[in-house]
């Protein structure tokens, strides 16, 4: 038996920052066991250029990404996540869709690398891919399969509390 694919997707309110950052990573480093998308609540239909131009040059694939509505997934045929974060804190906040298949869902978030402008917007762009990394990386390392529902929303959970976690982040 193969083993599971499983779908995360990451939830923003503009997806053009954060969770195009945590999709990139997710698709790049949870090789091939997770498969991962972004939306927003209230896209800004299009992609934060700093989130681009940081992706690419830490060799992260930068093609094809677009802010979009979390509407797009609520149509017919679209996946059925196993997995939902929020990464940011006005996104956790707001009501969101009934998703198919009731995903587990968690708040992990970072602050937003885009409300900095001029000479540090890099460095905040930088600085919330490493918190992203970090928390994916602890996230691909879970015993997914063993975990049972209670264990495994603790877990979560305690990952959006790791270093870096915005000023909305809960238990």
């Amino acid at each position: 038996m193969a083993d599971p694919i499983y779908t995360v997707l990451f939830l923003c309110t503009g997806n053009s920052a954060r969770s195009i950052l945590g999709e990139a990573v997710l698709n790049k480093i949870g090789e091939g066991r997770f498969r991962a998308y972004s939306a927003g609540s209230h896209p800004k239909g299009h992609v934060h250029p700093m989130a681009l131009s940081v992706l690419a040059d830490m060799d992260f694939e930068t093609s094809g990404f677009e802010s979009k509505s979390w509407d797009a997934f609520g149509a017919p045929g679209s996946p059925e996540f196993d997995f939902i974060f929020t990464v940011c804190d006005n996104a956790a906040g707001e009501t969101c869709p009934v998703w198919l298949g009731h995903p587990m869902t968690a708040h992990w978030g970072i602050e937003d690398p885009a409300a900095v402008e001029g000479d540090g917007q890099r460095e905040a762009f930088l600085e919330a891919l490493r918190y992203l990394s970090d928390r994916i990386e602890r996230f691909v390392a879970l015993p997914i399969e063993s975990l049972d529902q209670i264990a495994l929303k603790r877990k979560l959970a305690d990952i959006g509390n790791a270093a870096g976690a915005s000023s909305g982040a809960s238990a």
